[in-house]
């Protein structure tokens, strides 16, 4: 599959992307699902004396359990169903969130998503003790638009509880045909009640790399996931910048929830000379196997910006180009995810997949970043504008009232030049001025009461704030980190 320029993805029928989907994957088996990767030929070499087969007891076991069910249940099973849910549960009991089973169709979806078209709504997710966790919504997506952080609980759609469920059974509750809405409910830390969001499923236009150069000689060249094709489209940005006489780079990975690892590895070579070590990939036993660069190093300084949304494959770089190529890392500390899974479907032989964990992945250094993150070298936090909550009213907010949605409200007025003196959730006077004069100056009544259509004016003023670019804080400070190198 060739694509020039643009990359589409198709957002139309699943609302996620789990982790099941898109996390930092050995490229052998996707690039080449037709054949087994190295690591499933040496199981099968050693398997030949049944050695990691089931024993006799064990076998017999399982046969007993499957008779009892399709003979004493009270309803009827699909067999193919309990065969699935055997196998799930024995990825399940790893305990590890990024070591899963799919089933022919889940492994379908993420086969397009590695090579960089997929379905959903533009948001990562994992599951950590049993609650579904974001790692990151992807930048223009559905997810993003409606507000949705990194770290953010998963706690319901449309009602329908998702605690207790696995991944992919999590993941099919938010399913359902474009244009329809999809009411999410999410714990958010610093936040008492949960908050309300509301994701239309649409198809979405997203390009994995974006550049441009600044009047300054400074290029931005914003990478928003690692798919097969991100290194191509990234070398064509970063050759054209250069030729129009690029002075410093920064390099935004803010929201990439990573990718393909050799992708990762061929754009952080860029930046590193011959010989540097790129990453490292530890085995269960200890063994270290090190990737060095084949590229070379650039006379211009280069910065690395992230945020708690920048997992895997964007940690990677970040770490490479720190401690390989005297990068400066600015932003906010990553997400932590410091593992590597292989994808094995040629063994199952009926289209279903494995995905599991296989190494940990260390930095240059050494270091291994898992459940920790990397921490920026010069700490910006986003305005409070970027991760405040979306309004989403049951009734219009008004004086003397108290609650989450009054102090997502005030954040919001305040953000925007209003000021309602306080954000604290109570809507006192001081909030009813700031509303009125805020409805005065977009058309609307001033009846300082926050109705649908203040909230959602209220709304579309944050968006805009939020696309122009001269409000970035955390940009501005990336580009001064290259500025003053």
């Amino acid at each position: 599959m060739q694509f020039k320029g643009r990359t589409v993805f198709a957002f139309v029928m699943l609302t996620m992307i789990a982790s099941v989907l898109v996390t930092l994957t050995l490229a052998d088996q996707i690039i080449k699902p037709d054949e087994p990767s190295a690591p499933a030929l040496t199981a099968v070499a050693a398997d030949e004396g049944g050695r990691y087969r089931l024993k006799e007891e064990e076998l017999t076991k399982l046969n007993a359990v499957l008779e009892l069910i399709e003979t004493k249940y009270y309803q009827k099973v699909d067999r193919l169903e309990l065969l699935d849910g055997a196998v799930s549960g024995m990825m399940s009991s790893l305990d590890d969130p990024y070591s899963v089973y799919m089933e022919k169709s889940a492994a379908q979806h993420f086969s397009e998503s590695i090579e960089g078209s997929f379905t959903g709504i533009g948001a990562e997710v994992t599951l950590e003790n049993g609650r579904i966790v974001v790692v990151s919504p992807i930048k223009g997506s559905p997810a993003e638009r409606s507000g949705l952080l990194a770290k953010d609980v998963l706690l319901s759609v449309n009602g329908e509880k998702l605690d207790g469920l696995n991944l992919q059974d999590a993941v099919a509750k938010i399913r359902g045909p474009k244009g329809t809405k999809a009411k999410i409910q999410v714990q958010r830390a610093g936040f008492s009640e949960p908050i309300q969001l509301v994701l239309i499923r649409d198809d979405i236009d997203v390009e994995t790399v974006y550049g441009n150069l600044r009047p300054d000689g400074v290029g931005v060249i914003e990478i928003r996931q690692f798919s097969l094709h991100t290194a191509e489209r990234f070398k064509e940005e970063l050759a054209r910048l250069e030729k129009q006489g690029m002075k410093g780079l920064v390099l935004d990975v803010r929201n990439n929830p990573g990718g393909v690892l050799p992708v990762v590895v061929e754009i952080a070579q860029s930046f590193m000379a011959k010989g540097k070590t790129v990453v490292q990939v530890e085995d269960r036993d200890g063994n270290r196997e090190k990737t060095v660069s084949e590229g070379q190093s650039k006379s211009y300084p280069i910065a690395v910006l992230m945020n708690k949304g920048s997992a895997s494959a964007s940690e990677i770089l970040a770490g490479a180009l720190q401690e390989g190529a005297g990068a400066k890392l600015v932003g906010e500390t990553s997400f932590g995810k410091g593992t590597v899974q292989v994808s094995y479907n040629k063994a199952l032989g009926d289209g279903s997949l494995v995905k599991m964990t296989i190494a940990k992945w260390l930095t240059p250094n050494g270091n291994w970043i898992h459940e920790n993150g990397i921490k920026p070298d010069i700490a910006v936090q986003p305005p409070d504008l970027y991760t405040v909550a979306r309004l989403s009213l049951t009734e219009s907010l008004k004086l003397d009232m108290i609650g989450e949605q009054v102090r997502s409200a005030q954040i919001m007025l305040h953000g925007l030049g209003y000021e309602p003196k306080r954000e604290d959730g109570y809507f006192g006077a001081e909030t009813v001025e700031a509303v009125k004069k805020f409805q005065t100056e977009h058309g609307l009544q001033a009846t300082g009461q926050i109705d649908q259509k203040t909230a959602e004016s209220l709304e579309k003023a944050v968006i805009k704030w939020i696309q122009d670019k001269a409000n970035d804080t955390q940009l501005h400070e990336a580009i001064k980190a290259v500025g003053r190198k």
